[in-house]
C-alpha cells in the first residue's frame, strides 16, 4: 500500500514539474518583453573570436540600450534616438554609428514587440529548461537574428546570441533583469565624455 501511495504521488509531483516547465507560448514571451519598461542586469559577453567581457547592461524601451564594459575593456555600446553608438575610449574619436534598424536588438527594443508577426520567428523550441526563440526582422532578413532564450515560471530573459548581416555571433548571458528607474539622460550620446 505505502509502494502504491508513493507511485502516485510521484506521478503527481512529475505531472505537477512538467506542467509547470513547458514551452512558453509567441504570445506570453512577447507580453513579457512589452512589460520590461526600465531593467539592469550585470552581464557576460561572448564574442565571435572567443574573447569574453563583462559589464551591466540598462534597457529602457522603446529604444534604448546601454552596455557598460568593465576594465580592462574601454568600450562603451549606447542606442538612443534610432540608432546604435559604439565608442571606443582607447582612441576617443567619433564613435562608430549604425541605424538601430539594422541590428537584429531593435527587436527587443521596439515600442510593441510581437513575435507572432508573420516571418519574424524562425524558430521556436523548448529544451526542458529554456524556451529558445530565433527572430529577425521578416522586411530584412539580411540585417541578421537574434535568438533569446528565456525561461519560465516567471518569464524571464535570460540570454540571447545575434548573428549579424555578416554571420558574426555574440552571446549576452544575462545575470537576471531587475527592474530600475533609469534616467534618459543614461543613454544620451551627448552625455559620453
Amino acid at each position: 500500500m505505502l509502494r502504491l501511495i508513493t507511485a502516485a504521488l510521484t506521478a503527481l509531483v512529475l505531472t505537477t514539474v512538467s506542467a509547470a516547465a513547458q514551452q512558453l507560448s509567441l504570445n506570453q514571451i512577447s507580453q513579457y518583453l512589452n512589460s520590461i519598461q526600465s531593467a539592469k542586469s550585470p552581464f557576460t559577453q561572448i564574442n565571435g573570436d572567443g574573447t569574453i567581457s563583462t559589464g551591466t547592461i540598462s534597457i529602457k524601451r522603446p529604444g534604448k540600450v546601454r552596455f557598460e564594459y568593465n576594465p580592462p575593456e574601454q568600450a562603451l555600446v549606447l542606442a538612443w534616438s534610432g540608432a546604435v553608438y559604439v565608442f571606443d575610449k582607447k582612441v576617443r574619436g567619433q564613435p562608430e554609428t549604425y541605424p538601430l534598424s539594422q541590428t537584429p536588438l531593435s527587436i527587443i527594443l521596439e515600442r510593441n514587440v510581437n513575435l507572432a508577426q508573420r516571418g519574424m520567428v524562425t524558430g521556436h523550441s523548448y529544451d526542458g529548461t529554456a524556451t529558445t526563440v530565433t527572430a529577425q526582422d521578416p522586411r530584412h532578413p539580411e540585417y541578421g537574428s537574434i535568438q533569446m532564450k528565456f525561461t519560465g515560471n516567471p518569464v524571464e530573459l535570460r540570454q540571447w546570441i545575434i548573428r549579424d548581416g555578416n554571420g558574426n555571433t555574440t552571446t549576452v548571458v544575462l545575470g537576471g533583469l531587475q527592474k530600475a528607474n533609469l534616467p534618459n539622460s543614461l543613454f544620451d550620446v551627448n552625455r559620453v565624455n
